[in-house]
This record gives C-alpha cells, structure tokens and sequence, in this order.
C-alpha cells in the first residue's frame, strides 16, 4: 500500500497500454498459463501424441477440456483452454440466470450446473474426458470429479482448500484408474515471467476475441476505503478491482 515502490527492471512484465484496464486479470491467468505449459509438454510425450509443431490455437483440437467452478481463475482457465481448441466444459453449483453462465456460452463453451446433473452423467454428455482443470479448491468436488476423468486424462488442481470435513474416498479405486487409464493429477500456481508475458498475450486477444466478456470480468473498481467491505462481504460479480484514484 506503499505510494512508491522500486524493483528491478528484469522482474517486471510491461503492460501494453490497450491493456491497461485489464491487466489485473494477468495474475489469476499466469495460473492457467503455467498449467497449459505442463499440460502441453506431457501431451507431447504421452497419448494423444501431440505434434510439438502444432499451432497453439489447434493444440486442443478433438480434445475435450472439464473446467470445475465459475470463478475468475475458472473463467480466464475455460477462456485459455477455448482458444487453445478444446471443447470446453464448465461445471459449477451455480444455476441460470446468470452473468456468469453468459460469459461461458459468450465464449463458446458449455454450462453445466451441478444442480441439475452428477458427474456420471455429465460424463455420458462429454464422453471421454481429456483434462480437468479444477478452480473450486474444495476437496470433496475434486476427488467426484477425479473418478470421471478419461483414458490418457490430464488432471491440474488450481485450488487450495481451507479447513474442510474429513470425506470417505476410495484411494484403491483412484490409484487403480490412474495407472490403468495412464492418468496424470498435477497441481499449479503461480509462475515466473514467462508465464506473465504469456497472460498478457492472451488477454490481448481475449480483448479483441471478446470484448465484452473481458470488461465484464471486472464487476467493479472500487477505492482503497471500500477494501475490508469487499474483502469481508459477500462477493458481488467476478473481479473486483481495489483502484487508487477510483472515486469513493
């Protein structure tokens, strides 16, 4: 909260300035952008066998991708995962109407609401399941969706539960599936520069691919004096932005 601060020139990411009321988002995307170095560095050793020449757009192509929860590291994950050419899937607890699920068919992926189908059934929907992306840090959500992921599945944990209840699980059952389906579980979070420079690419061209999508991930700019309300309230919209010089 300091008015200055300093640092050195070769740990920082320079904002273009079209992207100046959108680069907040480039921190939860570098989650994303760490996962999907992984994801494709493991696809290029293990079936499907990808081609390390394939074009990013492409690299999903015939592949379907399961993002778990509709927050902003769901959304911007689904986002990064549609433009790469999975057929996207997010499944979260919330129920239409509402903005959120508007921005997953905005960017061509489909809702699916833990209401109204379990996991089985969601996975007679999708078929095989190529990759989950988990953005709910809840471990009771995440060890039902493990039971559905496919053959040669790629399974990346982005949450970090809190204090949770103690679920039964079956560990038998889990271990046998992921050495008999060629399973991968991996977990993510931020990364160094590199992951940085890539958020900014790809909110330049979420920017230009969907413009009003991007702006409404942002559900408000507040000032520093509104921070402990936003904190300690109940939150309203996806993002929200803490901007010095916002009026109050």
């Amino acid at each position: 909260m300091a008015e200055y601060v300093v640092d050195q020139e070769r740990y920082l990411n320079l904002v273009p300035p079209d992207l100046r009321e959108i680069a907040v988002l480039a921190e939860p995307l570098t989650i994303a952008e760490k996962a999907l170095v992984q994801i494709f560095w493991m696809m290029q050793r293990r079936p499907p066998w990808l081609d390390p020449e394939t074009p990013s757009q492409e690299r999903g192509r015939g592949l379907s991708a399961l993002v778990l929860g509709i927050g902003p590291v769901g959304l911007l994950g689904a986002m990064t995962l549609a433009t790469a050419g999975f057929t996207t899937y997010v499944y979260s607890r919330e129920v239409p109407p509402s903005p959120r699920i508007d921005l997953v068919a905005a960017i061509g992926a489909t809702y699916v609401s833990s209401q109204a189908a379990t996991f089985a059934q969601l996975a007679e929907q999708t078929g095989n399941i190529d990759l989950i992306y988990e953005a709910v840090g809840h471990s009771h959500f995440a060890l039902a969706a493990l039971r559905v992921l496919g053959t040669n599945g790629i399974f990346v944990l982005t949450g970090v539960p809190g204090l949770q209840a103690f679920v039964e699980a079956d560990p038998a059952r889990l271990m046998r599936d992921m050495v008999l389906k060629n399973q991968v579980l991996l977990g993510t979070v931020n990364a160094g520069p590199e992951a940085f420079a890539a958020a900014l690419r790809d909110l330049d061209l979420f920017r230009r691919r969907w413009p009003a999508v991007v702006r409404t991930l942002i559900a408000g700019r507040y000032p520093p004096e509104q921070a402990p309300d936003l904190i300690l309230g109940r939150p309203a919209g996806i993002k929200s932005v803490i901007a010095f010089g916002a009026p109050s």
